[in-house]
């Protein structure tokens, strides 16, 4: 791979070297393009012209120069408009999904039915001579191809548990595709806007043959072939220095193009993380809760009643059924069960997150007087982070390996509170140091990949504190960590809950980690609570077989008991 990057690398030394002749051809030209010598017509490479002269005596090597500026601007106008579509369009379409999805893929659709050099041609019988309009014209009809790769990838990044993490902080869309989601997707991107400027180019210099770009007497690449052309039997020179340009800049864009494509491949990829979405698809539902329904039950921070989630119709069964219990203020409660049982879903449904085509079929949520269940955008902003903050399984992949961690605790603190930018600095290291990083300036200087799991994992509780929550929902929060660090995280829980009166919704598949921190067990199986004792008595006499089969398979509990 390195031969291949040395050899885009020049590629792209000799793309540069001749924009920066072509942007100079004012002041660094020998002659003036338009300069007619008919006592030196067709002559050869000479001292004098060093490329030779066309059919009129003009100097060759000046009009290349001056050729090249109707060239490289028309390339680059095309360029950007297919950059600019392609992107915009295609993370929309891969991050908003549903009826944005769809209208984008049929403007695709028809965009790949038009054909294209006709449509330019059409523009250019409006729009005489008009080299703008027409490679606006290209360049956004080719964008399709780059809308396409940018909504596939698009699709993949925003599984990415860093990504939730961001919408669970209540960052906008747009605020979340810029700043989380557009940088994964630059190395496909790179790749086709090399492509298509060699495509571009060759559409260019086409028109110029045919006199429908630039006017002659004017100098462009694509003239200048076409009058060589009608001697190259006379001066083969002609064809050699002016195809030769055209070529030489088209095989360049390609080799940069291979390039980017093999550092792209060469990267590490990202691990994957579970798909979360915005928003709960039942707002009909909600809409139909009568009045009694929509109050919300006294006492509890926390309440889910008579709770029910199901897969769309492809799947009608719920998968998730009959939900009913609470939380309370400094209490820790874990829901556990195998995997599959419904304890993560559950617990991310409560913050808007179910999967496409999930929804709350019955029953509700509430945090309080606010009801969860249904609610909308602007309620679900101001519930995460501020009243309900998450912790994932996997820290290093809900955090975001493009940017520190200083830089992550700042943007949350930023849309969370109202701290001046020198506030938020003391604010995170005091977040660093309330959950047990005694360096916290060596840690926000960091990026994730510089830290170990143990570190992580406090980092994403101090963010999940940021907005200082009334509810942590920890999910699976010590399974990737070895057990010396999973009692430091365990530890750390138990303190924030004294220290704060944190409540802690803890879902997990280890009964050990629940008879360490747990106050009251809630035994989840096939999406059913079967059992919800407090934990000293689940564990002295548990009830239901499910539990006692838990119970059984864990060793460490079955010789305490």
């Amino acid at each position: 791979m390195l031969g291949v990057n040395v050899v885009a690398t020049a590629a792209a030394v000799i793309v540069l070297a001749v924009v920066a002749l072509v942007a100079l051809a004012p002041w660094i030209a020998p002659y003036d393009p338009l300069q007619q010598d008919l006592q030196a017509v067709l002559q050869a490479p000479s001292a004098a012209h060093w490329l030779g002269t066309d059919t009129l005596g003009r100097d060759t090597l000046s009009r290349l120069l001056f050729g090249g500026q109707p060239a490289l601007t028309g390339t680059a106008v095309a360029l950007a408009v297919f950059a600019a579509s392609g992107i915009l369009l295609g993370l929309l379409a891969g991050y908003l999904g549903g009826w944005v999805d769809r209208g984008i893929g049929v403007l695709v659709d028809i965009m790949l039915s038009l054909p294209g050099i006709i449509i330019v041609l059409a523009v250019l019988a409006v729009f005489s001579q008009n080299l703008y309009a027409a490679m606006i014209t290209f360049g956004f009809l080719l964008s399709s191809s780059l809308i396409r790769v940018v909504r596939g990838s698009v699709l993949a990044i925003r599984e990415e548990l860093y990504v939730s993490a961001a919408e669970i902080s209540g960052l906008r869309a747009g605020r979340i595709m810029l700043r989380h989601v557009l940088p994964g997707v630059t190395g496909p991107v790179m790749v086709q806007l090399a492509l298509f400027t060699g495509a571009a180019l060759g559409l260019q210099t086409g028109l110029g043959f045919l006199g429908l770009a630039t006017a002659p007497p004017l100098p462009s690449w694509g003239g200048m072939v076409g009058e060589a052309a009608s001697v190259m039997f006379q001066s083969p020179f002609l064809l050699i220095f002016s195809g030769g340009i055209i070529t030489l800049m088209t095989l360049c864009f390609a080799l940069i193009g291979d390039g980017v494509r093999d550092i792209n491949e060469g990267r590490v990829t990202r691990r994957g993380g579970t798909r979360a979405r915005r928003g709960l698809r039942d707002r009909s539902r909600a809409a139909a809760l009568s009045a009694a329904e929509r109050t919300p039950p006294a006492g509890s921070l926390l309440r889910v009643r008579d709770y029910s989630i199901a897969f769309s119709q492809a799947y009608p069964d719920e998968v998730v059924r009959s939900l009913d219990f609470s939380i309370d203020r400094g209490e820790i409660v874990g829901l556990v069960g195998e995997s599959g049982s419904g304890k993560t879903i559950t617990g991310l449904s409560l913050l808007g997150l179910l999967p496409d085509g999930a929804a709350v079929t019955s029953g509700g949520a509430w945090i309080e007087d606010t009801l969860l269940t249904g609610a909308n955008a602007a309620t679900l902003r101001r519930i995460r982070g501020r009243r309900i903050g998450l912790v994932s399984q996997e820290p290093m992949v809900a955090l975001d390996p493009l940017f520190t961690v200083g830089s992550q605790l700042d943007e949350v603190l930023r849309r969370l509170t109202t701290l001046h930018s020198t506030e938020r600095k003391e604010r995170a290291a005091d977040l660093l140091r309330s959950v047990g990083l005694s360096d916290p300036a060596r840690i926000l200087r960091s990026h994730p990949h510089e830290l170990s799991g143990g570190m992580l994992q406090r980092v994403s509780i101090a963010i999940a504190l940021a907005g200082e929550p009334d509810l942590i929902i920890a999910d699976e929060p010590t399974t990737a960590l070895d057990v010396t660090v999973q009692a430091g995280i365990l530890d750390l829980l138990r303190s924030l809950r004294d220290s704060r009166g944190l409540a802690v919704l803890l879902i997990t598949h280890d009964l050990a980690v629940v008879a360490d921190v747990c106050d009251r067990v809630l035994v989840m199986q096939h999406g059913e609570i079967v059992e919800s004792r407090a934990a000293v008595d689940l564990f002295q006499d548990p009830e239901h077989p499910y539990t006692r089969v838990l119970l059984e398979s864990t060793p460490s509990l079955v010789e305490i008991r």
